[in-house]
Formats: structure tokens, C-alpha cells, sequence
């Protein structure tokens, strides 16, 4: 999965998206710090560890540099942007369920747009997976020479994709939902 540049002087418009969400029921919006935890927790369930991480790097400014999508207290999906490192986009994910229903372009094109209101000119999607979607959502190119994304190299997990050719997308994979697959038996964590 290569890295993408994206023009932040020439967005789509934000508020068609977000209207086309509140006519769903659906809320777009960034996060408070007190929903942190339930968040992360989200995030760590339904994609990984790695994307959990980066967004408690975005709690951790003021404001905060997630997003989220929510109907009623049902969290959708989130994005992130400064995250792993300045002017990068992601992570970011809708939930399965959810998905084909533009929750996670609204999310993309709010980021963005937080991201120009806050004096950035560009904004790299790093490690992007699905390339045409982000071409057609907001005209990303991809970055020549950068598949894959060595802004990730070094990153524990990774070895695999940068010295043994394994696939880009490979270590994303939430190792309980592998382990599960394959039939272990997990062991029950109790709830705090």
C-alpha cells in the first residue's frame, strides 16, 4: 500500500457530507478527550492494535485530532489525522455493518479540512489501502516510490512486509480476530 498526497486547497465541500449524514441520523464530529478510553477500546475491537495506538496520540492534543461517527451512542466509525506523524491522514475505519453508506468519506473530507483549517496546504494519507477511493474522494495521487510506506519501517510488526515481500496490509490484521479464525481458543479477559 503505497503513500498518497492530497491537495487540502482543493476539498471537496465538508457540509453536504455532514448533512447527508444528519439526515441518517448519523453524527460527524470531533472527539471530546472524556470519550478516549471508550474509543481506543472501540478502535483496538474492530481494527487493531496499531490504530488504537495512533488515536491516543490524538486525544493527547488539544483539540483533539480525531473524528468520530455516531448515531444516537452507537459508534460508526472514526479518523485520525497528526497521528503518526504531522500532515499525515489515518488511521481511520467504519464498521463493517456500517460501511457503503459514506460515514467513512464524511469522516475523510472533515479531517481534511481540519487539517486546512489549521494551515496545512497538503496532507499525506500514509500506507493508504483502498488507492481508488481516495483518488475519487479527494483527488489523491499516489507518491511515487512509496509502496511500501517507509514512514513505517522499523514500525514492530513490520518486518515481514519491508525484508520478507509480505503483503502491505498483513500486519493490520487483528492477531485475536487471526487467532480466533484458526480456531484458538482465546482466553476471557473480565471487564473493569
Amino acid at each position: 500500500m503505497p503513500d498518497m498526497l492530497v491537495k487540502l486547497y482543493e476539498l471537496p465541500p465538508l457540509e453536504p457530507e455532514i448533512a447527508f449524514q444528519r439526515n441518517q441520523g448519523i453524527t460527524v464530529r470531533r472527539c471530546m478527550p472524556p470519550e478516549k478510553q471508550l474509543v481506543t477500546e472501540w478502535i483496538d475491537e474492530h481494527f487493531n492494535p496499531y490504530w488504537s495506538s495512533e488515536a491516543n496520540v490524538g486525544f493527547s492534543t488539544h483539540p483533539t485530532t480525531v473524528m468520530l461517527a455516531h448515531r444516537r451512542d452507537q459508534l460508526l466509525g472514526f479518523a485520525c489525522y497528526d497521528t503518526t506523524f504531522k500532515g499525515f491522514f489515518g488511521p481511520t475505519g467504519v464498521d463493517e455493518r456500517e460501511r457503503g453508506r459514506g460515514i467513512g468519506t464524511a469522516l475523510l473530507i472533515k479531517c481534511l479540512h481540519e487539517m486546512r483549517n489549521a494551515g496545512y496546504m497538503y496532507c499525506i494519507i500514509g500506507w493508504a489501502g483502498p488507492t481508488s477511493y481516495y483518488e475519487k474522494a479527494v483527488n489523491a495521487v499516489v507518491i511515487p516510490g512509496s509502496e511500501p510506506s517507509y514512514a513505517y519501517k522499523g514500525l514492530l510488526g513490520t518486518d515481514a512486509v519491508f525484508n520478507d515481500g509480505a503483503p502491505s496490509e498483513s500486519f493490520l490484521e487483528n492477531p485475536n480476530r487471526v487467532m480466533a479464525r484458526q480456531g484458538v481458543d482465546l482466553p476471557h479477559t473480565p471487564q473493569h
